[in-house]
């Protein structure tokens, strides 16, 4: 389990390795991290943890950007699954089901693959108190950006961030005549 972030990451690997994962890895930075960047620090992970398997939510929390897994794909060369619904791995490859506008998609990956994950994908285990107990002697290594090789300075300025501008009432009309009237002569839609 990977997480990229300042210290108090740490307690969210905490929580996942008490819900099963063998080992954590805290890549600590220091405020927001876009999405390239953080891709590119995965890449360094995956390059010295050789997976062959890199599951990740569908979007950030933070920015809602839905980015990172296809640009990591991108960054390694690697077939990804999005908006996965179901995973069930199979030898070499993985069936990744997604939701469609149509309905359902399933596609077959070559592995090592990327996967993103749909909310329908599973329910999370809780985490129990003896588990919560065998988590803390679990392995959770610390690196940076700085020891991984990777520069995360912002690429991307936010100029400004308004309000949409507030509707106004609409009205009511006694006749079609009378709409029809202010389609053609107020709202010049006619």
């Amino acid at each position: 389990m990977v997480s990229i972030g300042p210290q108090q990451a740490a307690e969210t690997i905490r929580t996942g390795l008490a819900m099963g994962a063998d080992r954590g890895i805290l890549v600590k930075v220091d405020g927001a991290v876009e999405p390239l960047a953080v891709a590119k620090l995965l890449a360094k992970i995956v390059g010295q943890e050789s997976p062959q398997l890199v599951i990740l939510g569908k979007q950030a929390i933070d920015d809602d950007c839905n980015q990172t897994g296809q640009m990591l794909a991108a960054l390694l060369g690697w077939p990804q699954g999005t908006f996965a619904s179901k995973v069930e791995l199979a030898g070499g490859s993985v069936d990744v089901t997604r939701e469609v506008d149509g309905g359902l998609q399933t596609v077959a990956l070559k592995l090592p693959a990327i996967v993103t994950t749909d909310l329908r994908l599973n329910e999370p285990r809780y985490a129990s108190l003896p588990n919560i107990m065998k988590a803390k002697k679990k392995p959770l290594d610390e690196t940076s950006a700085e020891t991984l090789g990777v520069e995360i300075a912002p690429r991307l300025k936010v100029l400004k961030t308004t309000e949409p501008p507030g509707r106004s009432a609409g009205v009511k009309v006694a006749s079609v005549a009378e709409l029809v009237g202010k389609l053609k002569n107020e709202a010049g839609v006619l």
